[in-house]
């Protein structure tokens, strides 16, 4: 691995460091500088930021090197080998030296004041901030000015070691972000990420993050619940989709429900929450419509892996699971789109729907 450039200002003393941003990448020159601008214009003493690239052959070096003989907190480091996410979280966080660290993804724009107000929500001393996001296009046109991770977005604190406060906190759960699963709502006390190694058996699942932090908190994990949105998530630009729709829900339905099961068991209350949040992020008619991406582009879309996380979202065995997974099954895949239309129509002309 290597570092700092040639001709970059020199590295910024560690004896104060508060919070660490870090940023691992890959190929996202395009978008890298436009979020290192919204970043580097908010920083203060006790601030650096740290870009872990993962082997690139665009812009990103080039952009970053402009920036950083700007800006001696920014610093670089490059691996000539991609390590994948996992590995690449795991090392960046390792490469910080602040007692914070804010996992931060290379295409996504820090909000105005975002920093002043973590590290004043640093003073509580929590292993762990989570704040919101708006949700944005590619080209960041507001689509979802806040996008949701309790039921409430109300500031909160939970100790998660605390078993009885750790069910209160899953049954409020609203998204898999409640659960860790956006890096760039996470700002993590590093010496509690730390506590524990990456484990291996995660390393490939996009989620070894979430199985550090799930391991912590079954003994301790304080988390602190912002309830503010302080950064803006560009849309429409995942990399783990190429493969097909089918494939990229798999990750989070097998990932998450995979998570709960090792941790607490398959019938536990925390993987019952994590399966109605998975409900929530994947409804029935996501599931419907990826039926018929799958009768479209069979030789990319697998149906009996689709047919397979219907059956696992849908194990709770209430009457509304059977119900969602019989019309599952037996809906027509030809009136998919048809009764798509018919329900944006309805919702237009009616609030009641929506």
């Amino acid at each position: 691995m290597t570092s700092n450039p040639p001709g970059s200002p020199p590295s910024i003393g560690t004896a104060a460091l508060r919070l660490s941003i870090c940023i691992p990448t890959y190929n996202f020159g395009n978008f890298i500088g436009e979020t290192l601008a919204s970043i580097v214009a908010q920083l203060e003493p006790g601030v650096e930021v740290v870009i872990l690239d993962s082997g690139s052959t665009d812009e990103t070096a080039r952009v970053v090197g402009e920036l950083q003989r700007r800006h001696a907190s920014v610093r670089y480091e490059y691996a000539p080998e991609r390590g994948g996410i996992d590995r690449d979280m795991a090392k960046v966080v390792e490469l910080a030296r602040g007692e914070y660290c804010w996992l931060f993804s290379a295409d996504d724009i820090m909000g105005d004041g975002a920093i002043a107000r973590v590290l004043a929500a640093t003073s509580h001393r929590d292993d762990v901030l989570l704040c919101m996001h708006s949700t944005n296009s590619l080209t960041m046109e507001l689509i979802e000015p806040s996008y949701p991770v309790l039921a409430s977005d109300e500031p909160a604190h939970f100790q998660l070691g605390d078993q009885r406060d750790q069910i209160r906190y899953f049954q409020l759960a609203a998204t898999t972000e409640a659960f860790f699963s956006f890096i760039g709502g996470l700002v993590v006390r590093t010496a509690t990420w730390r506590s524990v190694p990456l484990d291996e058996r995660f390393v490939g699942t996009c989620w070894a993050h979430v199985a550090r932090l799930f391991l912590i908190m079954q003994s301790r994990l304080s988390v602190r619940f912002l309830g503010q949105t302080l950064l803006a998530r560009r849309g429409d630009n995942d990399s783990f989709a190429t493969e097909g729709v089918v494939r990229r829900y798999r990750l989070a339905i097998v990932g998450y429900l995979d998570l709960g099961r090792h941790f607490w068991g398959e019938q536990s209350p925390q993987t019952f929450h994590i399966r109605r949040v998975l409900r929530r992020e994947f409804p029935l008619g996501l599931l419907l419509r990826a039926k018929a991406a799958c009768m479209r582009n069979p030789a990319k879309e697998d149906r009996s892996l689709l047919d397979d996380l219907a059956e696992r979202l849908y194990a709770d065995g209430s009457w509304s699971c059977t119900a969602r997974l019989w019309i599952y099954r037996w809906f027509p895949v030809a009136m998919v789109s048809p009764a798509r239309s018919l329900y944006r129509l309805l919702r237009g002309r009616s609030p009641r729907l929506g």
